[in-house]
């Protein structure tokens, strides 16, 4: 009887231990995958990028050498959802998404600063307070930094309104949390942040405050420029650096289309010639000229298309269009290093995990789990063994 009852244990048990078995790998299969997808590929790909470097002039390489060098992130359109649109699942993977992307950009690539140009919010044109205040929690959160990285936000049409939504309120709100300077200065670099919003130039009382406060701005840069040449027009206080500005905003200066702009993050072809409206889609010619004229920025950086374009205005001066920083509205998402002296800077663009590779890891790992399962059921026979005998009939022959 005992040994009746032994044999009967271990009948019962070997089954059990090969449920187990296959438990075992399923969970670690599943495991590996998702860490994979969901932390190490930001890594792997982020890696790659670098800080572009500075090529100092064949005259004055040593004197460019010294300058200091300020690294600067820029990136744009993050639109997190808010209350009202886009299903739970597709607020809760976008923003898992962009947060693993920038706290790894964050300690991979060590910014001093970082930019966002605009639409930081899908519906804070009309979210409630409630709403807002949920948003802004879940944005701090995301995009957390340091205390030694600093993080400047310019408004967009979804953060305020566009022009006919926007109102004093908004506007207050926004600049509540993200602080309403229009002229920050590092290292002898000037950046002029503009509500481009505000520039419609019908004369309403926050576009008239905004073009007020762009020619207070124009005034302290024209005077640090004629200061160098010994004029004292400017009066008493500290002069800003003497570096031509770099002017950040939300909406692009003016353009017909995207018709000259290329790449592999650029519009689809389909849209490249469809042609833009003023003060919706870019800037009217009015403002951007006020704004070249004013200012005499050396470079532009915008954001809302959600494609990139690099345009020169006036023949000039070189315009770059930021893509949205979200899977939500690319598969490729990007964002921009800057390596910037007072007089001069380089470039580059560094690139997120595609989203279809990540789907296309999911599927394959989905399949191999099905493979796995149905061969330890021996429902499919093992792919090894399968090999092993195909090779053993083709030696006996």
């Amino acid at each position: 009887m005992a040994r009746i009852g032994l044999g009967f244990g271990r009948w019962n048990f070997h089954p059990l231990k090969r449920k187990s078995s296959l438990l075992l790998k399923l969970i670690a299969v599943v495991f590996a995958v998702l860490l994979f997808c969901e932390f190490l590929i930001y890594y792997l790909v982020i890696f790659q990028c670098k800080w572009p470097e500075m090529k100092p002039t064949a005259d004055d390489g040593e004197q460019a050498t010294r300058e200091p060098v300020l690294k600067a992130m820029f990136l744009a359109d993050t639109h997190l959802l808010g209350e009202f649109l886009g299903h739970w699942l597709d607020k809760l993977r976008r923003e898992w998404q962009m947060e693993r992307a920038f706290q790894t950009a964050l300690w991979l690539l060590q910014p001093e600063v970082v930019f966002i140009l605009g639409d930081v919010f899908d519906e804070g044109k009309w979210s409630t307070p409630e709403a807002w205040a949920d948003d802004m929690a879940r944005f701090q959160k995301m995009f957390r930094h340091p205390s030694h990285v600093q993080l400047k936000v310019v408004a967009g049409n979804h953060d305020i309104g566009f022009h006919y939504e926007m109102n004093i309120y908004k506007v207050k709100r926004f600049e509540k949390v993200f602080s309403s300077e229009r002229l920050f200065s590092w290292k002898g670099i000037n950046f002029v942040m503009v509500n481009s919003v505000a520039l419609k130039g019908d004369s309403c009382g926050i576009c008239s405050e905004a073009e007020a406060e762009l020619i207070e701005v124009s005034h302290r840069l024209n005077c640090s420029r004629e200061q160098v040449h010994g004029s004292s027009q400017c009066g008493p206080g500290p002069l800003l650096p003497t570096s031509a500005p770099i002017l950040l905003q939300h909406y692009p200066l003016y353009r017909r289309s995207d018709a000259n702009c290329s790449g592999e993050d650029a519009a689809p072809p389909e849209e490249r010639n469809i042609p833009f409206k003023e003060n919706y889609d870019v800037l009217s010619r009015e403002a951007s000229q006020k704004l070249l004229w004013w200012l005499q920025p050396r470079l532009v950086l915008s954001g809302h298309t959600h494609s990139a374009c690099e345009v020169h205005h006036e023949g000039r001066v070189p315009e770059l269009s930021v893509p949205s920083f979200s899977w939500r509205n690319r598969n490729n998402p990007s964002f921009i290093m800057g390596s910037i002296t007072p007089t001069d800077y380089a470039l580059s663009k560094c690139y997120l995990p595609r989203e279809h590779v990540v789907l296309i890891i999911y599927c394959g790992a989905v399949g191999f789990l099905m493979v796995l399962t149905l061969t330890h059921f021996g429902l499919l026979a093992s792919p090894f063994l399968s090999g092993l005998s195909l090779l053993r009939k083709h030696k006996t022959r």
